[in-house]
This record gives C-alpha cells, structure tokens and sequence, in this order.
C-alpha cells in the first residue's frame, strides 16, 4: 500500500487505508495459504497486520466480519448450536479392490443410455472432518461466510462458525468481481473437509508433551477435536487446512443442489473463488484409468502433507448424478476405494481385560507404541480367549498390528523369532471389575460376567443408551459416567479422577479420597433410570461442570423421552438386538408390553429374528431388574413404548409399486401391508405399468430396470412421504 501527500494526489482516508490493507494481507493470504507462493516474509506480513489492527483500534466503526483481523475470536464460546443441513451429508459407499470398483462402473452404465459417454472425476480421499461453509451476498456485494457447520449425524451438525473463522484457507468473503466472473449466486454452499497436516499435528504433539499432556493419537482425531474445541485462539494455533470440494446452491428451490453442470467446473470455480483445492485430481473415462489414478495415488501417499484413507470417485456430469440419485445412505454416482490396511511389527507389552455391556470380557493387548497409517497405536483388540490360543501370542512376543481406516486395531501374527522369557496370557476366571465367576455358554466363544450390577456393565450401559444412534445425549460421555457413578464426598464431589485409566476402559468408582472417606455419600446413579432424576446442583458439584453445562445436559436428557420404541428397545443393550433388529421388533409388534410378553416361537416370527435372538430377547426380559427398568420408563418418566399407528388410507390407490433390496427399519412385508393398506398394489417385477420403485441397500437388476424405463425410485423415506403428504404424489 502506497500513501502519497503530494501537492498533486490527495492523503487516503482511513476507511480507504483500512480497505486497502485488507486487499493486500487477502492477496498475500491467498498466495501463502492457498497457493503455497508466498511473496512476503512473516516479519512483512506481521506488520502489515499490526498496521491494519491499529488503524481499526482507531476507528472501530470500520471494523467489520470479514476482515483479517477478525479471524480470531479472544472469548471462548459456550457450546455449540445444531443447526440443520440444507441437503444431507452422506456418506460414501466403499469399494475395496478392482472387483467392486468394476462392479460399481458396470452399474453406472447399465443405469443410463448406452449412447452417454461417462467420464469420471478421480479424488483422493482426505482422513479429517466434514464441513459445509455457507456464504450470502446482497445484490452486486461482496459474500461474507456466514456459517460454518459439522457433518454431524450427517442431517444436523454444529455451528463452528468461530473456529471456521480461523482457518487460513477459508475465504472470510467472496468478492463481487470474483462472483460476478464465476457466474456464482448470491447464496451458494461449499462443502470440504478440514484435515491437520502432518508437520501441524507432529508440532502439536510435542507442545502437548512439554506440557505434560499425552499425544494426540493421529491428525485426523486432533482436527475434529480442535475444529469443536470451545477457544478459537487454540484452532488458529493449530493450523488446520480446509479442502473444498462440492459447491452447492444456497437458497430457493435449489438449495443443497449441486451448482456446475459438472463436478471438474466445480472444483475449478472453488479455485477461482480462492478456495484450496486438493491437486490430486484426475478426469478418466474407464476403470483402468481409475486403477492408474489409485497406483499413483498410493505410490506418492507417504510423500503427502496430510492423512489419506483412499480415492473418491464420481461421476463428473451433475445431470447424470441426479438421474442415478441415491440409496438410504449413500449416492449411487460416487464411490470410495479405501487403501488396504496398513501393519507394523512391535512387542506386546501386556494384555487388560475388560467387561462389556452385556457382559463379554474382551482382552486388550496393550502394546509398544508403533506408528501405523497416520496413527499412534498403542492397543489392540485380541477378541477372545480362542483367539489369543489361535494366534499362540504370549506377553513379550513381538507381533504384526494392521490397521485399515475406521476398524479397531488387531494382532494378525506372532513373528517368527520369539523373545526369552515371553510369558503365557492367563484368561481370567472371574471378572476384573466386580470379582464374579465367568460363565462360557455351550456353543459360544465368550465369556461373560453375569452379574449386572457389576460397575463396568452399568458404566457401558450408560455409554450405550447415550450414544448418537440410541437416545443421542451430548455431554454424556466416559468422564460424566465415571463422576455419576462414583461415590462422593459429604459436599457431592465425586471421588474419582474422572479420566479413562491407561487400558481404556474407566477407573474403579471405588476410589475414596482418604480425608473424606468415612464421609463419602453414595453414586448420584445407579442405572439409566437414574439419569431421569438429576438435579442441576448435583452435577454442578462434579469436577469441571459449570452451569450452563449441567443445564444442557439435564436438557438432552429431557428431550430423550420423545425417542420412539425403537431406539428404546435398542436403548436396553438386549444381546444381538441391534438398531435395525430392534426396527423390526417395533414394527412387528406395535409395543413394548408385546415384545417383552412374545414368546421364543413368536419373536422368531419377525424377519431376521432368529433362535438366538429369541432367546437373548426373553432371557432379558425375565430379569426382574430389565422389567422394572421398563416399566419406570414407561409409568414415571413418559417414554413412548408403542409404534405409531398405521392408518388405513386410499392415498397410494390405483399406484402400483415394487420392492428391492433391505429397507432401514421396515421388513419387505411391513413395506407391503403400507402399501396395501392405502390402497396400492405391490407387484413382484418392474415394467413400463410400474408407479414406483422402492429400493433398500443392496438394490440389483430391478433398480436398473427401473431407471432405464424411467420409473420413479424412492428409498423408505421417500414411501413413508407419500403416505403422509398425499398432495406429492404424482
């Protein structure tokens, strides 16, 4: 920037310095962050800043959101708001070697005209966290972000705006000019994903160390734990990247959907727009390129800055995108081909064993730490007592590790050469937590501690009935359960440290400070039921929780009484019911009182449902304590234990549908008797007279029949629509 007081040119005001300096420190952010050319030297970019901030301390009327010293934000925030997506963030299906990868191409191109070329865009796969930036513009202005979300569930995420903000590569607004150029709308989406470079995460780590703190484990954890962490001045250390790579429309009747006629002019307008595009990108026309494009790939992945788990392939035309759609879960026009695990030799230093939720006891191999595939693993799972005979493992032993993308690390092998003094692993015969004998059932390979008040059973189940895809409680987690659970002091401090112990699993809630201890009152809880019954000051009292955080939590506890009797009866961690069985026991049978009064043959009855099933199911439900449980839910704290009613209508009459593939939650007969029930007709093919084709996962030959005649597809949300919304039928 020139400032020139010559008796010809006029002084620049400040709001002209101030517009000016902000150009310039973009300009030379852009270069920096996003084209990896910088121009300026850090001293040189530090006092333009401090120039700009001084002149905006002088004039704070001319401070405004998108400049670049707004980027960080001193005032840690509260808590996070979950908003909703404007279209969900799905995830991908998985391709694992050049047989699916084939399988999924001969699908694309069965499912549109022989006479389309279909190319391919080649990406790789970035190992961090999904974001979507939303940005809006008044007419022939520039467009500041507005909003900055998580993937989240993948339909409702968490505003991150604050820390968004901070990450160099994320344009704070758009330019006129440059929307204007781009032909981008007023509102429009960007969707990418946030990842820790290597040389960030290795620096984080050793911050972490001096500070007596333990590593984090690998980047792609640090960067969702940062990208969510409460103090934006911790995100901006940390030097997070953002890769832009979907560009969606923002409002109006489009919102959510894809803005280019073609994803390679996406990710060229996202450049334009000063987005950082990832530069490993292909366009390819067959599998054989793709094949290429993975060798390069996995070649050169050692030599990047940054965690990749694989190559994400999509079809390139936005137009062929939409006629292809998408399943329950996933878009049929694209597909993830994940690398092949990585393994790695080290010493087995010692093995814990842990109790399960229902019961199991799993030994943990607590190795040397060895580092695999951008992670830090220091354990692994070693299953069960048949497997540590299988693998002929002792403790000192070194082994083989392998890790591939999101599965828990296991033993593959022992090698060949075995240490001196290697020291056979003695199986437990009672239970590490609660002292009980172990039982081993006929026929199965675990065994079990039977005691369900043991602390660790009720511990897991807490963890269980909290989780995401069960009642969904924030603030739930391994430290609050350990607190609830431990006796406390005369005040109502809990008398535990409230950190995960060195083997994973909780530390004992016995655990008495020795002033207090013949004052110490009992656990706040005892079981789920409990949870329904805690008051604000209780929680107050526990290590680390504040007001406002103890409210939240009694909120998301409240609002878990509206979840519906599948996620109840999913809730209960019965064995082998997991969350599509226990859909289909809803479904089946309306209410809880009938599924806890079935018997073996009756519950055998419902799709999938098998004699261990059964079994498990009744076995449950004759314990007095899982019958009380129940029916406190039920009677005291208002949970919803039937199914919502079916009504019979003439919503779908005179349409005929057919059914394909495994639905979510409905069996193909449950799928059928809604249908029939509002009057449509189910037939057993698809032809040019079908109305409407309803797939699952794992759709074959019918769903391609039914988009080459041109039939209307719709997964168990779209049926379930058209039941409710009888104006949308046709």
């Amino acid at each position: 920037m020139k400032r020139t007081d010559g008796p010809y040119n006029f002084p620049m005001t400040p709001d002209q310095q101030i517009a000016a300096l902000r150009d310039e420190i973009r300009h030379h952010e852009h270069l920096y962050y996003v084209l990896d050319t910088p121009e300026l030297t850090d001293a040189q970019y530090d006092a333009k800043m401090n120039a700009l901030k001084k002149l905006e301390a002088a004039h704070p009327e001319l401070i405004t959101s998108d400049s670049p010293t707004q980027r960080v934000g001193g005032k840690p925030r509260d808590g996070f708001l979950k908003t909703p997506h404007s279209r969900p963030m799905l995830s991908l299906d998985n391709a694992y070697n050049e047989t699916d990868l084939r399988a999924w191409d001969m699908r694309i191109r069965e499912s549109l005209p022989s006479s389309e070329q279909v190319r391919y865009v080649c990406e790789v796969k970035l190992d961090g966290l999904s974001l979507a930036l939303h940005y809006a513009a008044e007419p022939g202005q520039s467009a500041p972000l507005l909003r900055g979300i998580t993937r989240g569930d993948g339909s409702i995420g968490e505003d991150v705006t604050t820390n968004v903000r901070t990450i160099r590569s994320v344009p704070l607004s758009i330019g006129a000019s440059r929307l204007e150029k781009l032909g981008l709308p007023e509102a429009f989406e960007v969707r990418g994903e946030v990842v820790l470079p290597f040389a960030a995460f290795k620096k984080m780590n050793e911050e972490r160390e001096a500070n007596g703190q333990a590593p984090a484990a690998n980047p792609r954890n640090a960067a969702a734990g940062t990208i969510r962490t409460l103090e934006p001045n911790i995100v901006a250390q940390r030097r997070l990247e953002f890769y832009a790579y979907f560009l969606l429309h923002g409002m109006g009747e489009k919102v959510g959907e894809m803005l280019m006629s073609t994803q390679t002019a996406a990710l060229e307008a996202l450049r334009g727009a000063g987005f950082l595009v990832n530069p490993h990108i292909e366009t390819v026309e067959t599998v054989e390129q793709i094949l290429g494009f993975i060798a390069r790939i996995d070649a050169a992945r050692d030599g990047l800055a940054y965690e990749i788990d694989g190559v994400v392939i999509k079809v390139d035309s936005v137009a062929q995108q939409r006629r292809l759609g998408f399943t329950g879960k996933a878009p049929r026009w694209a597909i993830a081909y994940k690398f092949p695990a990585r393994a790695g030799v080290t010493q087995l230093l010692g093995v814990a064993f842990q109790t399960g939720r229902t019961g199991k006891i799993t030994p943990v191999a607590q190795l040397d730490p060895v580092f695999i595939s951008g992670t830090t693993v220091s354990r692994a799972t070693l299953h069960n007592a048949d497997e540590i005979a299988r693998l002929g493992v002792r403790i000192g032993d070194y082994v083989q590790v392998e890790r591939g993308g999101d599965v828990i690390p296991k033993i593959i092998q022992v090698v060949e050469d075995k240490p001196r003094g290697a020291k056979e692993i003695v199986f437990p015969v009672r239970c590490p937590r609660c002292n009980t004998e172990l039982i081993k059932a006929e026929g199965e390979v675990d065994w079990r501690c039977l005691n369900i008040s043991c602390p660790a059973r009720v511990a897991e189940e807490l963890l269980h009935w909290s989780a995401r895809k069960v009642m969904n409680i924030e603030g739930l987690g391994e430290s609050m359960v350990a607190q609830l659970l431990a006796p406390r002091t005369a005040a109502g401090v809990a008398i535990i440290a409230p950190e995960p112990d060195d083997t994973g699993e909780l530390q004992e809630a016995g655990v008495r400070a020795e002033a207090d201890a013949e004052a110490a009152l009992p656990p706040l809880i005892g079981g789920i039921a409990d949870l329904y019954s805690l008051k604000k000051e209780e929680l107050t009292a526990l290590d680390r929780v504040g007001d406002k955080s103890a409210q939240a939590l009694l909120d998301e506890i409240a609002r878990s009484t509206s979840a519906p009797l599948s996620r109840v009866l999913f809730g209960l961690g019965i064995r082998f019911v997991g969350e599509r069985t226990a859909a289909l026991l809803a479904q089946h049978f309306g209410s809880m009182d009938d599924i806890m009064q079935a018997t073996s043959e009756e519950l055998e009855a419902v799709n999938e449902v098998g004699p261990r099933v059964a079994e498990a199911i009744v076995e449950f439900f004759s314990i007095d304590r899982n019958r009380t449980l129940v029916t406190k839910l039920k009677n005291e704290l208002g949970f919803t234990m039937e199914a919502e009613k079916r009504v019979t209508t003439t919503t779908l009459e005179g349409l005929t549908f057919v059914l394909t593939g495994t639905l979510p939650t409905l069996t193909r007969d449950a799928a059928k008797a809604l249908i029939e029930g509002a009057g449509g007709r189910v037939s057993g093919s698809v032809s040019k007279k079908t109305d409407y084709l309803v797939a699952g996962e794992d759709a074959g030959s019918k769903l391609d029949k039914a988009i080459a005649l041109g039939v209307k597809t719709l997964d168990e949300d779209g049926l379930l629509m058209l039941l409710e919304v009888p104006g949308e039928l046709r």
